[in-house]
Protein backbone atom coordinates (compact mmCIF):
# COMPACT_ATOMS: atom_id res chain seq x y z
CA UNK A 1 0.00 0.00 0.00
CA UNK A 2 1.35 3.41 -0.97
CA UNK A 3 1.38 6.02 1.77
CA UNK A 4 2.58 8.82 -0.54
CA UNK A 5 1.47 9.31 -4.14
CA UNK A 6 2.77 12.21 -6.21
CA UNK A 7 1.16 12.88 -9.57
CA UNK A 8 2.47 15.27 -12.26
CA UNK A 9 3.81 17.81 -9.75
CA UNK A 10 5.10 21.05 -11.28
CA UNK A 11 6.35 24.28 -9.72
CA UNK A 12 7.77 27.41 -11.35
CA UNK A 13 9.15 30.44 -9.56
CA UNK A 14 9.15 33.77 -11.40
CA UNK A 15 8.00 34.57 -14.92
CA UNK A 16 9.37 35.00 -18.41
CA UNK A 17 13.12 34.82 -18.92
CA UNK A 18 13.79 34.75 -15.19
CA UNK A 19 11.44 31.82 -14.54
CA UNK A 20 12.92 28.89 -12.62
CA UNK A 21 11.24 25.55 -13.27
CA UNK A 22 11.87 23.93 -9.89
CA UNK A 23 9.77 20.83 -10.58
CA UNK A 24 8.73 19.45 -13.95
CA UNK A 25 5.92 16.90 -14.06
CA UNK A 26 7.23 14.81 -11.15
CA UNK A 27 5.42 11.54 -10.32
CA UNK A 28 6.32 8.74 -7.89
CA UNK A 29 4.93 6.69 -5.02
CA UNK A 30 6.29 5.58 -1.65
CA UNK A 31 4.89 2.46 0.08
CA UNK A 32 4.12 2.52 3.78
CA UNK A 33 7.22 1.91 5.90
CA UNK A 34 9.76 2.64 3.16
CA UNK A 35 12.85 4.78 3.85
CA UNK A 36 13.61 6.84 0.73
CA UNK A 37 16.48 9.21 0.00
CA UNK A 38 16.21 12.10 -2.45
CA UNK A 39 19.56 13.22 -3.85
CA UNK A 40 20.51 16.06 -6.14
CA UNK A 41 22.74 19.09 -6.50
CA UNK A 42 21.91 22.43 -4.89
CA UNK A 43 19.14 24.08 -6.90
CA UNK A 44 18.02 20.78 -8.45
CA UNK A 45 14.51 21.03 -6.95
CA UNK A 46 14.75 18.45 -4.17
CA UNK A 47 14.00 20.94 -1.35
CA UNK A 48 11.04 22.28 -3.32
CA UNK A 49 9.79 18.71 -3.64
CA UNK A 50 10.15 18.06 0.09
CA UNK A 51 8.28 21.31 0.85
CA UNK A 52 5.44 20.15 -1.41
CA UNK A 53 5.26 16.79 0.35
CA UNK A 54 5.04 18.61 3.68
CA UNK A 55 2.42 21.05 2.39
CA UNK A 56 4.78 23.95 3.16
CA UNK A 57 4.49 25.12 -0.45
CA UNK A 58 1.90 24.64 -3.18
CA UNK A 59 2.44 23.46 -6.77
CA UNK A 60 1.19 25.13 -9.94
CA UNK A 61 -0.20 21.76 -10.99
CA UNK A 62 -0.27 18.17 -9.85
CA UNK A 63 -1.37 16.27 -6.76
CA UNK A 64 0.11 14.94 -3.54
CA UNK A 65 -1.84 12.22 -1.75
CA UNK A 66 -0.86 11.15 1.75
CA UNK A 67 -2.69 8.10 3.07
CA UNK A 68 -5.18 8.55 0.25
CA UNK A 69 -5.94 12.20 1.03
CA UNK A 70 -5.33 14.88 -1.62
CA UNK A 71 -3.67 17.43 0.65
CA UNK A 72 -4.00 20.44 -1.65
CA UNK A 73 -7.78 20.19 -1.77
CA UNK A 74 -7.96 20.81 1.99
CA UNK A 75 -8.69 24.18 3.57
CA UNK A 76 -5.72 25.88 5.24
CA UNK A 77 -7.14 25.08 8.66
CA UNK A 78 -7.73 21.42 7.85
CA UNK A 79 -4.30 21.17 6.22
CA UNK A 80 -2.60 22.62 9.30
CA UNK A 81 -4.25 20.03 11.53
CA UNK A 82 -3.50 17.21 9.06
CA UNK A 83 0.16 18.23 8.82
CA UNK A 84 0.51 18.46 12.60
CA UNK A 85 -0.95 14.99 13.14
CA UNK A 86 0.39 13.08 10.16
CA UNK A 87 3.75 14.58 9.17
CA UNK A 88 6.89 14.82 11.26
CA UNK A 89 9.72 17.17 10.24
CA UNK A 90 13.44 16.80 10.95
CA UNK A 91 15.63 19.76 9.97
CA UNK A 92 19.37 20.14 9.43
CA UNK A 93 19.49 22.97 11.99
CA UNK A 94 17.55 20.91 14.61
CA UNK A 95 15.08 23.80 15.30
CA UNK A 96 14.76 22.97 18.99
CA UNK A 97 13.24 25.51 21.37
CA UNK A 98 16.22 26.70 23.46
CA UNK A 99 14.20 27.40 26.62
CA UNK A 100 12.70 23.89 26.72
CA UNK A 101 14.32 20.70 28.00
CA UNK A 102 14.83 17.57 25.93
CA UNK A 103 11.59 16.08 27.23
CA UNK A 104 9.64 19.32 26.75
CA UNK A 105 10.91 19.70 23.17
CA UNK A 106 9.84 16.16 22.35
CA UNK A 107 6.28 16.50 23.67
CA UNK A 108 5.77 20.06 22.37
CA UNK A 109 3.97 19.02 19.12
CA UNK A 110 1.55 16.88 21.14
CA UNK A 111 0.73 19.76 23.49
CA UNK A 112 0.37 22.06 20.48
CA UNK A 113 -2.40 19.76 19.29
CA UNK A 114 -4.10 19.99 22.72
CA UNK A 115 -3.43 16.31 23.35
CA UNK A 116 -2.00 14.51 26.38
CA UNK A 117 1.46 13.00 25.79
CA UNK A 118 1.72 9.22 25.90
CA UNK A 119 4.11 8.83 28.86
CA UNK A 120 4.95 5.20 28.08
CA UNK A 121 5.78 6.06 24.46
CA UNK A 122 7.88 9.03 25.61
CA UNK A 123 9.89 6.74 27.89
CA UNK A 124 10.33 4.27 25.03
CA UNK A 125 11.61 6.97 22.69
CA UNK A 126 13.99 8.37 25.31
CA UNK A 127 15.37 4.84 25.71
CA UNK A 128 15.66 4.16 21.97
CA UNK A 129 17.32 7.55 21.38
CA UNK A 130 19.64 7.14 24.38
CA UNK A 131 18.40 10.39 25.91
CA UNK A 132 17.09 9.24 29.30
CA UNK A 133 20.05 10.74 31.13
CA UNK A 134 19.59 14.01 29.22
CA UNK A 135 15.84 14.43 29.53
CA UNK A 136 16.09 17.55 31.73
CA UNK A 137 18.94 19.18 29.78
CA UNK A 138 18.50 22.24 27.57
CA UNK A 139 19.59 22.14 23.90
CA UNK A 140 22.62 24.32 24.74
CA UNK A 141 23.83 21.56 27.05
CA UNK A 142 23.77 18.92 24.29
CA UNK A 143 26.12 17.94 21.48
CA UNK A 144 25.00 18.26 17.86
CA UNK A 145 24.29 14.55 17.65
CA UNK A 146 22.21 14.64 20.82
CA UNK A 147 20.24 17.64 19.55
CA UNK A 148 19.45 15.80 16.33
CA UNK A 149 18.28 12.79 18.35
CA UNK A 150 15.91 15.11 20.23
CA UNK A 151 14.63 16.40 16.88
CA UNK A 152 14.01 12.81 15.76
CA UNK A 153 12.16 12.11 19.01
CA UNK A 154 10.02 15.20 18.50
CA UNK A 155 9.15 14.05 14.97
CA UNK A 156 8.23 10.57 16.22
CA UNK A 157 6.24 11.68 19.27
CA UNK A 158 3.00 12.35 17.41
CA UNK A 159 3.26 8.93 15.70
CA UNK A 160 3.07 10.49 12.22
CA UNK A 161 2.61 8.26 9.21
CA UNK A 162 5.21 10.29 7.28
CA UNK A 163 8.54 11.79 8.36
CA UNK A 164 10.29 14.34 6.14
CA UNK A 165 13.98 14.86 6.88
CA UNK A 166 15.88 17.77 5.29
CA UNK A 167 19.63 17.04 5.40
CA UNK A 168 19.36 15.59 8.93
CA UNK A 169 23.09 14.77 9.00
CA UNK A 170 24.26 18.01 7.37
CA UNK A 171 25.64 19.53 10.60
CA UNK A 172 27.02 16.28 12.04
CA UNK A 173 30.35 14.48 11.88
CA UNK A 174 30.65 11.04 10.30
CA UNK A 175 30.07 9.02 13.49
CA UNK A 176 26.98 11.01 14.49
CA UNK A 177 25.69 10.90 10.91
CA UNK A 178 25.81 7.11 10.88
CA UNK A 179 24.07 7.02 14.27
CA UNK A 180 21.25 9.28 13.09
CA UNK A 181 20.70 7.20 9.94
CA UNK A 182 20.64 4.02 12.05
CA UNK A 183 18.00 5.60 14.31
CA UNK A 184 15.87 6.61 11.33
CA UNK A 185 16.12 3.09 9.90
CA UNK A 186 15.07 1.67 13.26
CA UNK A 187 12.10 4.07 13.41
CA UNK A 188 11.08 3.02 9.92
CA UNK A 189 11.14 -0.65 10.89
CA UNK A 190 9.93 -0.52 14.49
CA UNK A 191 7.18 2.10 14.15
CA UNK A 192 6.37 1.54 10.44
CA UNK A 193 7.20 5.16 9.66
CA UNK A 194 7.51 6.19 6.05
CA UNK A 195 10.61 8.39 5.81
CA UNK A 196 11.62 10.64 2.92
CA UNK A 197 15.04 12.23 3.38
CA UNK A 198 17.01 14.79 1.42
CA UNK A 199 20.77 14.31 1.47
CA UNK A 200 23.86 15.38 -0.47
CA UNK A 201 25.77 12.42 0.92
CA UNK A 202 25.66 9.44 -1.45
CA UNK A 203 26.89 6.97 1.17
CA UNK A 204 24.11 8.11 3.51
CA UNK A 205 21.60 7.77 0.67
CA UNK A 206 22.69 4.21 -0.03
CA UNK A 207 21.84 3.23 3.55
CA UNK A 208 18.14 3.74 2.75
CA UNK A 209 15.70 1.43 0.95
CA UNK A 210 15.52 3.39 -2.29
CA UNK A 211 17.11 6.44 -3.89
CA UNK A 212 15.36 9.07 -6.01
CA UNK A 213 17.40 11.66 -7.89
CA UNK A 214 16.21 15.15 -8.78
CA UNK A 215 18.08 16.97 -11.55
CA UNK A 216 16.87 20.17 -13.20
CA UNK A 217 13.43 19.68 -11.69
CA UNK A 218 13.00 16.15 -13.07
CA UNK A 219 12.93 12.99 -10.97
CA UNK A 220 14.58 9.64 -11.68
CA UNK A 221 14.12 6.52 -9.57
CA UNK A 222 17.60 5.03 -9.06
CA UNK A 223 16.11 1.94 -7.45
CA UNK A 224 16.74 -0.09 -4.33
CA UNK A 225 20.20 -0.10 -2.87
CA UNK A 226 19.98 -1.14 0.79
CA UNK A 227 21.41 -4.44 1.92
Amino acid sequence: MNLVEVESLSKTYGKGETAVHALKDVSFAVPKGEFVAIVGESGSGKTTLLNMLGALDRPQSGKVRIDGKDIFTMSEKALTVFRRRNIGFIFQSFNLIPELTVEQNMIFPVLLDYQKPDEAYLEELLEVLNLKERRHHLPSQLSGGQQQRVAIGRALMTRPSLILADEPTGNLDSANSQEVIALLKEASRKYEQTIIMITHNRSIAHATDRVLQVRDGMLTDLGRCAE
